[in-house]
């Protein structure tokens, strides 16, 4: 029995599907995936060279920003190169290293993602509460180093659970990439501790990040109220609308997703999986798009930048 099970435990391959029930559209659905990705990749680098060639960006929020470009673009290349690869050249098999591989780095940069908000939720309440105290207070590398050891850790149990099940039902992921709950789903053994895993991390991110950033924002909002004046009231939370339409494009397609995963058993599959592509390629396409026309400093910067080539 043993030599059997060992047989089964790591699959060599697993072969991802694409989207169910639409392979003959999968050209179609290629593009506005690809236009997504390319528009990603194009904005989050405009970001980070902004920022990286403009001195007066070097404080605390444009280095959260920059991680913020970084973990976008390492999120949507972990998925859309191989999701081409299958909608191009019907490329659907991959190694089952490889598999675990970009199943860690999607759910440890979505985990980054999620506390990055957080970080830059404190920079605004101290920002706004604490002004003269902002430097002192925000030192950048000890936030950045906790959001991303954070990330790091609670996303590692879900590779090594994973490679402990057994595998003896199919290697077929009806999926375009390898998700944490599809992978567990194929595995012929009692998974409910990589089950329970994973609700304790979309409980411990989604609850408690979005819990520190109510409070932030509670407190924020409490020192805009108590500003002398409408103008400077409007000014001051003019500087949070980014991080907040950023926020929203993040939480709330995740806690749809969520939701629908457990509790859409009646929704055609092709929707949840295309849902779950939107709920993870959207945020690096959508946050460049957000901080860039809504920063001041960023549009400035790219306004010299082309003028100056133009001229």
């Amino acid at each position: 029995l043993n030599s059997n099970t060992t047989d089964f435990t790591n699959p060599s391959t697993f072969i991802l599907l694409g989207i169910p029930g639409l392979e003959t559209a999968h050209v179609w659905i290629s593009i506005p995936f690809c236009t997504v990705y390319i528009i990603a990749i194009l904005g989050n680098f405009t970001i980070l060279f902004t920022v990286k060639t403009e001195s007066s960006l070097h404080g605390p929020m444009y280095c959260f920003l920059c991680m913020l470009a970084v973990t976008d673009l390492v999120i949507s290349t972990s998925i859309v190169p191989k999701m081409l690869a299958i909608y191009w050249f019907n490329s659907r098999e991959i190694d089952f290293s490889a598999c675990l591989t970009q199943l860690y780095f999607i759910h440890c940069f979505s985990v980054m993602e999620s506390g990055i908000f957080v970080a830059m939720a404190f920079d605004r309440y101290v920002a706004i509460c604490y002004p003269l105290r902002h430097s002192t207070i925000l030192t950048n590398s000890v936030i950045g180093l906790a959001v991303m050891l954070r990330s790091g850790l609670l996303a590692l149990p879900f590779p090594l659970l994973i490679r402990q099940w057994p595998y003896c039902r199919t290697n077929i992921i009806p999926q375009q990439y390898c998700a944490h709950i599809a992978v567990v789903k194929l595995a012929c053994a009692d998974t409910r501790a990589s089950s329970y895993y994973g609700l304790f991390v979309v409980f411990c991110v989604i609850g408690l990040d979005v819990f520190f950033i109510a409070l932030s924002y509670t407190q924020i909002l409490r020192a805009i109220f108590s500003l002398p004046t409408k103008d400077v009231r409007i000014k001051t939370f003019g500087t949070c609308i980014s991080h907040l339409c950023a926020i929203l494009a993040f939480y709330i397609p995740s806690l749809f997703f969520s939701l629908m995963y457990r509790f859409g058993q009646n929704v055609p599959l092709h929707f949840h999986v295309l849902i779950a592509n939107v709920y993870l390629l959207m945020p690096p396409m959508l946050n460049p798009i957000i901080y860039g026309v809504r920063t001041k400093q960023i549009r400035d910067r790219l306004h010299r930048l082309f003028t100056h080539k133009g001229t």
